[in-house]
């Protein structure tokens, strides 16, 4: 708890200050920034955004003829889920990137910094690990839909090339998490 002393300063008479605990003084200086990324996340962002838009187009497409024939586009779905599926993979490569991803910080926040500091590191990792791990098994469904000429139930066009971005996207993932844990390294103060 801060305590206000008297100070004697010459010039002003009868100032009140307030010197804050020892203890206080590190829980209130903020965290040193970290520096951005050197690859600029627009780049996830203009995908994302281009899959949203085509997620849009398409179902107000379908939406229309619809409406106008009583007839539906049968690729709408497929494509939509193959583009929500695009969007998030690249809408979590930029928000690892600017570390905005979802997480539950009550307890971290209220963790002294060295302590909170080692479990950011943990997360970083197991967050690494796991679309490493994405990127190891989604090049094997890759591989087994190329290699047995696999098509998609509902147009029936190769289903190798939705399931290719799978590990394309992971390793992008994994990149912005490793390039984020460099950084947050290299911000330590």
């Amino acid at each position: 708890m801060q305590q206000p002393v008297r100070c004697l300063n010459p010039n002003e008479k009868n100032t009140m200050t307030e010197i804050p605990e020892a203890a206080e003084t590190a829980a209130l200086t903020p965290a040193p920034a970290e520096a951005a990324p050197r690859i600029p996340i627009k780049i996830e962002e203009a995908c994302a955004a281009l899959a949203m838009a085509l997620i849009c187009c398409i179902t107000f497409a379908n939406v229309l003829v619809r409406y106008f024939t009583d007839v539906s586009f049968a690729f709408t779905e497929e494509f939509s889920i193959f583009l929500m599926v695009l969007l998030t993979l690249f809408g979590a490569a930029a928000a690892f990137a600017r570390n905005s991803h979802i997480r539950m910080s009550f307890v971290v926040d209220h963790l002294p910094r060295k302590l909170a500091r080692a479990l950011e590191y943990v997360v970083l990792l197991l967050s690494a690990l796991m679309f490493a791990i994405m990127a190891y098994y989604g090049t094997f469904l890759f591989w087994d839909d190329w290699q047995y000429d696999t098509t998609s139930p509902g147009i029936g066009i190769p289903q190798w090339i939705y399931t290719i971005w799978l590990p394309l996207l992971s390793v992008v993932i994994f990149l912005r998490i490793v390039g984020r844990l460099i950084r947050f390294a290299r911000s330590r103060a």
